[in-house]
Order: structure tokens, then C-alpha cells, then sequence
């Protein structure tokens, strides 16, 4: 029974964010290529079952839910899916066993060219212009790049729907269209962790070159020179450091500057103060943080926010001396502006790892300003840094091929691993109860509004529906679309047509073990193919849950029923009277098709019921014709799950 807290979420899908979260263990991993449906390189949950091995005799052991669900394979691909995924453009390719197209169009480790070559064919193509690179993805299934291929939204729309992933070999993704990626359904990777020591090392080292002009002391030596005075340093003992952003490689440089005796504080407005304080860094305001520092360290992404944040006015407020280094982005810098305030002594020096145009041009007033010291972007320069994100990029790749959903996914709201393997028969549920309620529609004017309420005894902070909502999303577009909807671009699609999702959460008197108790979804003002689907409120109905793995259907309109979704479904409305099962089972079974479940529901006795048939083959005209010309059956419906 519901209990009366009741809680109501208005999607209108919101905008896609990038959280991160941690990286899944081995564990986790197989459970994670349950989820086939995260990638369209994958088969859909429709063509997830549960396998249920036969012992020699009696009754099959009742597993436990979580091995069920670990025995999910997509071995009962039903052919009408089958054959929608091969006319799509690259559809036969990974549907159909073939191994996929990998394409690296700039140098990667060799330790992960072998894992990717233990997956698919791998294509390494090197500085292709923008026309070769359209030319060349819509043959293949991922694309592999670094800071200098650009993936622009025409690459997307030359890739016609066959790239499924896109994996950058290091932490910015400035140069890839995260939007077109988003609209066609491409997953992004990056691989953030694996040149997070590297560029924190590099930055370091800037900072102390910088310091004690070592770049500069070392050209007048080569040029002949020995000029001891001129290049007198300064001290980081002592000295404030600002970091600015305090993320991975920001907090890396923090440890290394606070193990030099620098003071360390720090701007950014997402990191939590309890890290910052455990390691003795202050977080402050951006104006407290550059008025203050005698050193500034840069390590923000590059973003609509953070473009050209260092300019004119920025520098004013800057305390007069002080010292930059950038082995973020280059774009972060009004490059113009930091030449004017070194050549007016706001800046005194400068190290740049990173410009606005890589490569600079030669004759760059900030190039050749003598206060300031250049390298060629070797953030992640090390052998170790370079053969760890070939292998890490390398791994996303793969998973993301494979329907996993990695944990650097930038463009598609991350799910934890436990939760993704906890919802797992779920979302198979939520795709079957969205491809029935659709089929319920007879026409007219369209799905506009679409109610999701979901049952349970948990918590509202304590379930993440995003999962369930994305399955709900493709159950409804995918069979009256040529739309392929997945996780990544399930609220953008749905946005684009019009189909506003509302979710409700019900409190229920259940075992809180489970995620969810129920599944109901609504479709409102629409007309419906079968009347005694409609509630008095005039919304299409349905409802499901999940046993021992399995979804079943419970609810059609104001009839409870309990039917397997599996195969597919015939709903009858009848008079409830003696017989009736036996005689649309005959007309099944005379046409030769295999009943698998069947269950009757009424409101009152011997008035009117619902009988639900789930069978294995979709029966001929001819034979639902015969279902339909018995007296006693009012109305029927087939349905292809």
C-alpha cells in the first residue's frame, strides 16, 4: 500500500553534465556488460533475456536475483530488432559479429594499440585534414585523438550515425563538439588520470625554472656569455601560491608547492573545502586569490566561463611582481593582455606550456618576450604518462564498444557502477513498459506528455532514476522513430520532439533491498488502441515490476495482471465467463504458436476481465482474426515487445 509522502520531478530534459565518478573495479566490470543498452555500438535491452539452464531432472533451482542477472545475454536478438540494426548505416558491422573499426588519427602509446587491437581493427592515420577525416568516419565505430584533431559537428554528420564513441587521449575536450556528439549519440571519453603526475611534475618545474631563470641562463652561457648578476632568482620558500582549480593535476601541484615551503591557496568553486583543509590549502574568492599570490599556477578547463579569464582587468588587480604558470589551457589567457602587463612590470615573468594557437606563431610578441619561458605542450610528456593514457583511453574505448559506460564518459550523466549493476533488470523493465505503452496509441495527435511514477520503499535522494528515465525515453521514441536513443542523448532526443517526461516517486510499504517495487508509466492525452488500457482519467496505463530478474506486467488500465514480459503480448478484453482461456488457447495452438504465459484479471466477477497471453512467435493475421471473431472477446491487441 502507498504510503501518503509522495514526491513529483519535472523533466524537461536538463542539460547534460560530466561529473566524474570513480573507476569500477574488476567486479564490477563484467556486471557492467549487462548494459549493453549505454552504447548504440551494443544490442538493445529488448534483446536481453535471462538464461535458464534446464538440470537433467525435475524443476530448475530458483537462482538468487543477482545471479540472474548476471546470466543476462543477448542470444534472443529478436529478428525485427536484428534487421533494424543492420539497415542502419554501420548497423552490420557490430551487429553482426564483425570486429570494430578503430580509427587513431594521431601517435598513441603502443601498449594501448594493443589493446585495441586485441578488440577491433585499429587504423592509425595520421594528420588528416578535416575533408579526410569526414571522408573516412563513416567508416568506422570510435575515434581516437589527441589535442590536435579537431571533431567538429560535420564530423558527426559525415559519420552517418556509425560512430559510437569518441576517445580523447588526455584531459581537455576543448577540441571536440560535445553538443553534435551529444545529438547523435556518440559517447566521449578522456583519460584524466593517467598524465596527472606528469603535468603536475612539468608545472613544477616551470615554476622553479621561472624562478631561478633557467632557460634564460642557460641561452647566454650557449651564446658565449657568463652573466651571474643578471639572472639573480628568487626563492619559493616562503612565497604565496595561488592554484587555480583545484582539481586533479591542481591539487597534485598544491602538494608538490606545499613540500617546497610555499604557502598554498586556492580558487576553484567546485572542490570541497574538507580536501582542501586536510591538505593545508585555503580555499579563497578568484580576486582574493590573484590579488594575494606571488605565484600563480593555472589549471582550469578551458570553457565558455573560463575563455580569455586573464585579461586587462584581471591583471590590474594582480599584485604587481607576481609570476604565472600555465599548463592548462592556453585559451584561458587574453595572450595580448599578459604581454602588456609584463611589459608594464605587472607580471614579471611567465610560464607557458600551452597557447591559444599550438602551434604559436614565430614571431609571437609572447614567444619572444624575454621574461618569459616556453615549451611545446609537455604536460603529459613522459614515457610513463604517455604509455598510462594510451592505456587508459585505450580501455574506455573498448568498454564504451562493448556497451559499458566508462566512469570518463564527459557527455552523459555518470551512474555509479553499483548503481548501474543494481538497476540493471530494471532498465529492461522500464525499455518493455515503454515500447508497450507506445503500441497502446492509436494515432492522432502524438505523445506530447508522458508520467513516470516509481514505487518504492527508499528514499527519494536514494535512487537515481536518470538510468531508468533514458530506457523509459527509448521504449517510446525508438519504435515510432528512426531515432536510436541511449543514454547520452535520451533527454536531448526527447526534448527535440516535444515529449515532456514528468516522474513521480511513491512511497511504499516494501523491502527497501530493491531499488524499485513498481514501474508505472502514463501517456496522457492520447487516444488508445485498446479502451481498457485508459483509466477514468483518460491516461493510457501500465505497470511493472521486476521478479527474481524477470519483468513482469502487473498492471493494464484498472486490471491487475501477471505476465512475463518476455516474447511478446496479447491483451484481450472479455466477458468473464468459463472457457475462455481454453478457447483462445486452441486458436494459439492450432496455428502453431507457443503459449508461454497466460493470466486473466477482473474487477468484479463474471462481468468483464483482461487476459494477458504472452507467446513466443507473433501470430498471422489470420489467427488474431480468429481470436478476434470470439463472441465473448470484446477487444484485443498485439503487442511486440
Amino acid at each position: 500500500m502507498a504510503a501518503a509522502s509522495t514526491s513529483t520531478k519535472f523533466i524537461f530534459p536538463p542539460s547534460i553534465s560530466s561529473p566524474y565518478s570513480p573507476s569500477s573495479s574488476s567486479s564490477h566490470q563484467s556486471k557492467l556488460k549487462l548494459l549493453a543498452f549505454l552504447s548504440p555500438a551494443a544490442a538493445s535491452p529488448i534483446s536481453l533475456k535471462l538464461s535458464r539452464s534446464r538440470p537433467r531432472c525435475g524443476r530448475a533451482p530458483r537462482r538468487p536475483p543477482i545471479v540472474a542477472n548476471a546470466l543476462q545475454s543477448a542470444e534472443s536478438i529478436e529478428k525485427s530488432a536484428s534487421k533494424a540494426r543492420s539497415a542502419e548505416p554501420g548497423g552490420a558491422g557490430l551487429g553482426s559479429g564483425d570486429r570494430p573499426t578503430i580509427l587513431v588519427s594521431e601517435k598513441l602509446g603502443e601498449a594501448g594499440l594493443e589493446v585495441l587491437r586485441g578488440y577491433g581493427r585499429v587504423e592509425c592515420l595520421y594528420d588528416l585534414s578535416p575533408e579526410e577525416l569526414c571522408a573516412k568516419i563513416s567508416a568506422v565505430d570510435a575515434l581516437i585523438v589527441r589535442s590536435g584533431t579537431k571533431v567538429t559537428r560535420q564530423v558527426f554528420e559525415a559519420a552517418k550515425g556509425r560512430l559510437k564513441v569518441v576517445g580523447r587521449a588526455g584531459v581537455g575536450i576543448d577540441n571536440v563538439d560535445l553538443q553534435a556528439a551529444t545529438e547523435h549519440g556518440c559517447l566521449v571519453v578522456n583519460a584524466p588520470t593517467a598524465n596527472t603526475v606528469a603535468a603536475a611534475e612539468h608545472g613544477i618545474a616551470l615554476l622553479a625554472a621561472m624562478a631561478r631563470n633557467v632557460a634564460q641562463a642557460d641561452a647566454s652561457i650557449k651564446a658565449g656569455k657568463w652573466e651571474r648578476s643578471k639572472y639573480v632568482g628568487v626563492s619559493l620558500v616562503g612565497k604565496t601560491l595561488a592554484v587555480m582549480g583545484f582539481g586533479k593535476v591542481g591539487s597534485e601541484v598544491a602538494r608538490r608547492a606545499k613540500g617546497l615551503g610555499m604557502t598554498v591557496i586556492a580558487h576553484d568553486p567546485y572542490a570541497p573545502a574538507d580536501r582542501a583543509r586536510a591538505m593545508g590549502v585555503e580555499l579563497v574568492s578568484f580576486d582574493q586569490a590573484i590579488a594575494t599570490a606571488d605565484f600563480i599556477s593555472l589549471h582550469m578547463p578551458l570553457t565558455p566561463t573560463t575563455t580569455k579569464v586573464f585579461n586587462d582587468n584581471t591583471f590590474s588587480k594582480m599584485k604587481k611582481g607576481v609570476r604565472i604558470v600555465n599548463v592548462a589551457r592556453g585559451g584561458v589567457i587574453d595572450e595580448d593582455a599578459l604581454v602588456r602587463a609584463l611589459d608594464s612590470g605587472i607580471v614579471t615573468q611567465a610560464a607557458l606550456d600551452v597557447f591559444t594557437k599550438e602551434p604559436p606563431p614565430t614571431d609571437s610578441k609572447l614567444v619572444q618576450h624575454p621574461n618569459v619561458t616556453v615549451t611545446p605542450h609537455l604536460g603529459a610528456s613522459t614515457k610513463e604518462a604517455q604509455e598510462g593514457v594510451a592505456i587508459e583511453i585505450a580501455e574506455a574505448v573498448v568498454g564504451a564498444l562493448n556497451g559499458e559506460l566508462a566512469a570518463t564518459a564527459v557527455n552523459a550523466p555518470m551512474v555509479p557502477p553499483d548503481v548501474l549493476s543494481e538497476l540493471a533488470p530494471y532498465v529492461v523493465l522500464a525499455e518493455k513498459l515503454g515500447r508497450l505503452a507506445v503500441q497502446l496509441v492509436a494515432g492522432g495527435k502524438g505523445i506530447q506528455s508522458v508520467r513516470v511514477i516509481y514505487k518504492s520503499a527508499r528514499d527519494t535522494d536514494d535512487l537515481d532514476t536518470r538510468l531508468l528515465r533514458a530506457m523509459i525515453t527509448k521504449g517510446i521514441i525508438e519504435p515510432i522513430s528512426a531515432s536510436y536513443i541511449n543514454l547520452v542523448n535520451a533527454d536531448y532526443t526527447a526534448k527535440q520532439k516535444g515529449l515532456r517526461i514528468v516522474e513521480e516517486r511513491v512511497s511504499v510499504d516494501s523491502s527497501p533491498e530493491s531499488p524499485v517495487d513498481s514501474i508505472q508509466v502514463k501517456i496522457c492525452n492520447v487516444e488508445s488502441k485498446f479502451a481498457s488500457s485508459v483509466t477514468d482519467n483518460g491516461e493510457i496505463s501500465i505497470e511493472g515490476k521486476v521478479k527474481d530478474g524477470i519483468p513482469w506486467l502487473t498492471c493494464v488500465g484498472s486490471f491487475a495482471v501477471d505476465v512475463s514480459l518476455e516474447g511478446n503480448l496479447i491483451l484481450c478484453r472479455q466477458v468473464d465467463q468459463p472457457g475462455m482461456i481454453g478457447r483462445v488457447g486452441n486458436i494459439l495452438g492450432e496455428c502453431n504458436v507457443n503459449v508461454s504465459f497466460m493470466s486473466v484479471g477482473r474487477t468484479v466477477r463474471r462481468k468483464k476481465a483482461i487476459m494477458a497471453i504472452g507467446v513466443d512467435e507473433e501470430p498471422n493475421k489470420e489467427t488474431l482474426q480468429k481470436i478476434g471473431e470470439v463472441p465473448a472477446i470484446e477487444e484485443f491487441v498485439f503487442l511486440n515487445l
